[in-house]
């Protein structure tokens, strides 16, 4: 279609000159008409880019590549010169480029370096309904910015659903316009039976009854992740090689979802081949943020991934759960943008209409709010945290617990003022957890393990194919899904995806070899990623070790990123930094240059050993061979040490301790939580009793059903006592005006002798290895059950 025949364009003379009057204009646009593609033309035409770029935000990576495309070709020019992108990872723009779009996270990274938004003359900030973490941000520092910057910056609010009321209650009564689409219409097909727990199967099933038995048209399936995904893509596939001959036509089956690599998401919007039906399996991504043309039939199994986060435990629950009645309507609405289409629900309509939620709670009120808050102490507007003007609040605990996480890392003084490391964190694309990791690193002089680990800490998927862990694939005797009774390897991943092929014995021989030590997660995927860059960085490695290399190469991005930001970060700030952390690692006589590199007794090479690597300082990261300075050799315990007091450092507020008698943990906090390792992570050396190392660092507390460790490490016993006296003497008083917890996590990290340090109120001594008596144990049990009962269960 012609896309000046969109809806839209009926109104660009209108939404033009409303923007050229008002500082903020609200656009509301039903599916189809055209707004994610075209208001950025309408403004720049209208010449309301001469002050500056038009900057459209999308909450994905994927749809601000995919749409700078879209209007690219539109427009007859090269990506990058008039209309560009910016994402992680890549940036596609020139001098020439007027129409910019972006992530709102690339946004909000570009406001710590440029606060006025200099080379902007507007700002469109898409798909706003979706209320994700950042954009929620965003619309509280531009509607700041708006009202102080000179000359002015326009700011346009564009959503498919969205209340025009509050944003223009909220932007002073600012204008409002309503875009019709340009839908067809839309049979709507309930399920008769219940809410369907088996909503895979059933999408499965639906697609390819629909492939034989319906009309022409492209079919779409919504499901909440990569892994469900996955395999619905191979059932299917298996299901149409299966059906007699004169059945139906080809089925060309494809996925999309945030992690697939650019090449796999651009094969969606191509045409399928003369005779060929297409069938899309998608996560909520192309609820809005992406347009699959051909779209006639759409399966909606009513579910999508939800994070929950409860700031007094640290509890992550990122649970498979039922989408909102809005969000039911943009699916709907995703089938009737060609031709009349159907709609197949597989929930009754009396759940649609009596149980469905009508929205869904914004991010901002259900996620951590720790990398929030250091982001707004790092911006010169001395931005109050607790009294900052969120369009929808979140709890004040939630900002409490981030002070508190935020101090315990060393990035905010005991006032809540940002430190000097502080600032470097935050000038790093990461979670505050594992920016501070980094900085401990350099300090350490094992940057370069940091980087890689970083790396593979920060991939969007599961790094096994199947979603298990390396544990669980040694313990299989074939593949498929986890055994019957434990969760999925990736936390809330549903159910597994495409399963590897059974393990070779050298395959095997090798994923033992990695965890050798029993140190955790940490180094078994750092050794994991080196041997796979040792091995030439091949599919077919990674392949037979049951490994995504989509993954891996995800993972060498994120850290050739990471070493860009630290090479332009401020080089006065590492003196600072020592100096501010009690717990530094120079300060343990641990920052000895690395030992060389050991040989098999075979006299092979470890992966670790590739011809042509060499050493250096911190300041050369990368030698011949790609491989960082300070990287880990196999079985150097000293390197091993050096990485794991980084990660104790940087997780300094994510430790756990293990149980005196079994191996659950219990996490340090103003809650503590007992939980338990997960199954999907790597192999932790017990001793001689059977026990689990005494403490560890986590990446993640999630629930699936029961409470577990994600992603640990073993950490030293006298490096928690180092940094005891900052877990206990966190004071939200002083942070933000609450109640001092200095008492809360002392009792965390087992009883009285933390908040026993006499009349000083210094902490006491920590006894790290002691074994309890049985008395010691009831009594511990008897503290436990009183807390559980003055705080209601």
């Amino acid at each position: 279609m012609d896309p000046l025949e969109l809806p839209i364009r009926r109104f660009a003379t209108p939404i033009a000159e409303a923007v050229r009057d008002n500082a903020v204009v609200v656009v509301i646009g039903e599916t189809g008409s055209g707004k994610t593609t075209q208001i950025s033309q309408i403004l720049l035409d209208a010449g309301l880019g001469a002050g500056g770029m038009v900057g459209v935000t999308q909450p994905r990576r994927v749809a601000a590549v995919t749409v700078a495309r879209r209007v690219a070709f539109e427009r007859k020019v090269d990506v990058g010169q008039e209309v560009g992108y910016a994402v992680r990872f890549e940036e596609c723009c020139s001098r020439r480029t007027s129409i910019k779009y972006l992530t709102d996270g690339t946004l909000l990274r570009e406001l710590l370096h440029d606060p006025s938004l200099s080379w902007y003359g507007v700002i469109v900030l898409d798909e706003a309904h979706e209320r994700s973490l950042n954009t929620d941000v965003l619309f509280a520092l531009l509607k700041n910015l708006v009202a102080r910057r000179n000359p002015p910056l326009k700011l346009v609010i564009t959503s498919a659903t969205l209340d025009g009321e509050k944003f223009s209650a909220y932007y002073g009564a600012c204008p409002v316009f309503e875009v019709p689409g340009r839908a067809f219409p839309v049979e709507i097909v309930h399920s008769l039976d219940d809410h369907s727990a088996d909503y895979l199967e059933a999408a499965v099933d639906t697609a390819l009854d629909i492939h034989c038995n319906q009309s022409e048209g492209d079919i779409l399936v919504f499901l909440t992740g990569q892994a469900e995904i996955d395999k619905a893509v191979c059932q299917l596939n298996a299901a149409v090689r299966a059906l007699p001959a004169d059945a139906a036509g080809d089925l060309l089956v494809l996925p999309i979802y945030a992690a697939l690599p650019p090449d796999m998401q651009a094969r969606v919007f191509r045409p399928a081949p003369p005779g060929t039906r297409r069938c899309i399996v998608a996560t909520n991504i192309a609820e809005t943020s992406v347009t699959v043309e051909g779209v006639v039939y759409v399966i909606d199994p009513g579910m999508s991934k939800q994070k929950d986060f409860n700031p007094a435990t640290g509890l992550d629950r990122l649970e498979v759960g039922p989408i909102s009645r809005v969000q039911a309507t943009q699916r709907a609405g995703r089938a009737g943008r060609t031709r009349p289409g159907k709609c197949y629900r597989l929930y009754t309509q009396k759940y649609y209409e009596h149980q469905m939620p009508n929205t869904t709670a914004p991010e901002i009120q259900r996620t951590s709010l720790a990398g929030v808050v250091l982001y707004l102490k790092s911006l010169p507007l001395n931005i109050d945290v607790l009294g900052f003007e969120y369009l929808d609040p979140p709890a004040r605990p939630a900002l409490e617990a981030a002070l508190r996480s935020l101090y315990v890392l060393d990035a905010i003084d005991g006032d809540g003022v940002i430190t000097d490391i502080g600032r470097r964190m935050a000038a790093l694309p990461l979670t505050p957890h594992l920016s501070r990791a980094l900085l401990a690193a350099e300090d350490g002089g094992c940057l370069g393990n940091m980087l890689s680990l970083a790396g593979m800490l920060s991939t969007e998927s599961s790094v096994f194919l199947g979603g298990r862990g390396p544990q669980q694939l040694l313990a299989s005797d074939a593949p498929g899904p986890a055994p019957s009774g434990r969760p999925p390897s990736r936390p809330g991943a549903g159910a597994p995806g495409s399963a590897p092929a059974p393990l070779a014995p050298q395959a095997r021989a090798e994923l033992l070899r990695l965890q050798a030590g029993g140190l955790g997660d940490h180094v078994f995927l750092l050794r994991l990623y080196r041997a796979w860059q040792a091995a030439g960085a091949g599919a077919d490695w990674a392949r037979a070790l049951g490994v995504d290399a989509r993954t891996l190469r995800f993972a060498r991005d994120v850290r050739a990123q990471l070493e860009r930001a630290m090479a332009a970060a401020e080089p006065g700030a590492r003196g600072a930094r020592s100096r501010q952390s009690g717990a530094g690692l120079a300060a343990s006589g641990e920052g000895r240059p690395p030992r060389p590199a050991k040989r098999g007794a075979d006299g092979v090479p470890r992966p670790q050993d590739a011809p042509g690597s060499r050493r250096g300082s911190n300041q050369d990261l990368e030698g011949r061979d790609g491989v960082a300075d300070g990287e880990i050799l196999d079985g150097d315990e000293g390197e091993h040490r050096r990485l794991r007091h980084a990660l104790a450092i940087g997780f300094a507020n994510q430790l756990a301790r293990r149980m005196p008698l079994h191996n659950g943990y219990r996490t340090l906090g103003e809650r503590p939580t007992l939980a338990q390792v997960h199954p999907s992570c790597a192999r932790l050396g017990a001793d001689e009793d059977g026990l689990l190392p005494e403490w560890v660092v986590y990446h993640e507390l999630i629930a699936t059903g029961h409470t577990f460790l994600s992603k640990v490490c073993a950490v030293e016993g006298a490096w928690v006592a180092a940094l005891l006296p900052r877990l206990t003497g966190v004071d939200v008083a002083r942070l933000s005006g609450g109640a001092s917890t200095a008492a809360a996590v002392a009792a965390a990290v087992g009883g009285e002798h933390a908040a026993s340090g006499g009349a000083s109120g210094k902490p006491g001594p920590l006894p790290l290895s002691r074994r309890n008596s049985d008395a010691d144990v009831s009594d511990a049990r008897a503290r436990f059950l009183a807390r559980k009962s003055q705080r209601g269960g």
